[in-house]
C-alpha cells in the first residue's frame, strides 16, 4: 500500500535534512553538506513490509511555492495521507511563512480533506500555528535534527500511516503482561522509528523512547560504517533487565523487565515464541 507524504515549508527550513537522517541514515553533522531542493523531489521509502511511503519534498524558494498553489495545485496535494509542514527557527518573515502555511492548507482541504496535519516548528510559535489553523486539527512537534525530539516527532506520524496500529498495540499490550514486562517498544529496523509501543510502569523520562532511538541509530549507522552487523543488545544492573533483539522481519524489539527473577534467557525465549503471531500481523500493515 502506497501512501503521499508531503514536505513543505520555506526553503532552508530542514525539511531535506530530516528527510535524510530518518531515511538515509545521516548524521545531523552529515546534512550541512546537502544542498536545497529544487522542484519537488520524490522517493519512496518501504516500511514495515507492504507499506509504501512516497515522500514528497517540496522546495520552499517562493517561485516554487507560488507553482504549488496555481499550475500544480492538483498534482500536489491530490492524494494526500499526511502534511509535513516545517516552520523555519531563524525565519524574520513570520507574516510570510504563515501565508504559505494557510495556502497549503486551503488547497489541502479542497483536494485531500481527510489528510492528517503535522507542523514542526519551536515552542515560541505553537500558539500561533494553533490560532490560524483553525479549524483544522493539527498536530504541532517542536523539533530539531540535532536531538532525539526528531524521533518523537516522526514516530507519531508513521503510527498514523500503520494500517492495523491499534491491533498491534492490544498484541504488544497482551504480550507484555504475559511475559511480566515494564515496557516494550517495536522500533521499524531501518529507521528504528517507535511503530508500537505497550508501558505497564510509569517512568521519570517521558522522553526516554525517543532517546533510544536516536542512541540506538548512531550505533547502528557506526557498525555499518566498520562492515559489522548489529543484531542485539542485553544490558543487566540490579535494577533491570534490557534487552534489544531483531523481531520480525521488518522491526526490532526491546524488552525491560525489572522483576529479578525473570532471567534474559526466559524473556529471550518468549521473544522467539512470538514472534510468527507479529509477523503475520506486520504483513497485514
Amino acid at each position: 500500500m502506497r501512501k503521499k507524504i508531503l514536505l513543505m515549508g520555506k526553503s532552508g527550513s530542514g525539511k531535506t535534512s530530516m528527510r535524510a537522517i530518518i531515511f538515509a541514515n545521516y548524521t545531523s553533522k552529515d546534512t550541512r553538506r546537502l544542498g536545497a531542493t529544487i522542484e519537488v523531489n520524490q522517493a519512496y521509502f518501504k516500511f514495515l513490509g507492504n507499506l509504501i511511503l512516497n515522500l514528497w519534498d517540496c522546495g520552499g524558494q517562493d517561485q516554487f511555492m507560488e507553482n504549488y498553489f496555481s499550475s500544480q495545485r492538483d498534482n500536489i496535494f491530490k492524494n494526500v495521507e499526511v502534511l509535513i509542514y516545517v516552520f523555519d527557527v531563524e525565519s524574520f518573515e513570520i507574516e510570510r511563512d504563515i501565508f504559505y502555511y494557510q495556502r497549503s492548507l486551503e488547497s489541502l482541504s479542497s483536494h485531500s480533506p481527510n489528510a492528517k496535519i503535522f507542523v514542526l516548528t519551536f515552542q515560541k510559535r505553537k500558539a500561533d500555528i494553533l490560532k490560524y489553523s483553525k479549524p483544522l486539527e493539527i498536530r504541532c512537534f517542536q523539533t530539531s535534527i540535532w536531538d532525539e525530539t526528531l524521533y518523537r516527532a516522526w514516530s507519531s506520524i508513521v503510527q498514523e500511516l500503520v494500517m492495523n496500529s491499534s491491533l498491534l498495540e492490544k498484541s504488544l499490550n497482551e504480550f507484555s503482561n504475559v511475559i511480566e514486562a515494564d515496557e516494550i517498544l517495536l522500533f521499524e529496523k531501518t529507521t528504528f522509528l517507535i511503530v508500537s509501543q505497550s508501558l505497564r510502569k510509569q517512568h521519570s523520562d517521558l522522553k526516554r523512547f525517543e532517546k533510544i532511538s536516536n542512541i540506538i541509530k548512531q550505533f547502528k549507522i557506526n557498525c555499518n560504517r566498520f562492515d559489522t552487523t548489529f543484531q542485539s543488545i542485553e544490558i543487566k544492573n540490579d535494577n533491570f533487565t534490557i534487552i534489544i533483539d531483531t523481531f520480525t522481519p521488518n522491526t526490532y524489539i526491546m524488552v525491560i523487565v525489572s522483576d529479578p527473577k525473570i532471567t534474559p534467557a526466559l524473556t529471550i525465549h518468549n521473544i522467539k515464541y512470538a514472534q510468527k503471531h507479529f509477523e503475520k500481523l506486520e504483513s497485514q500493515t
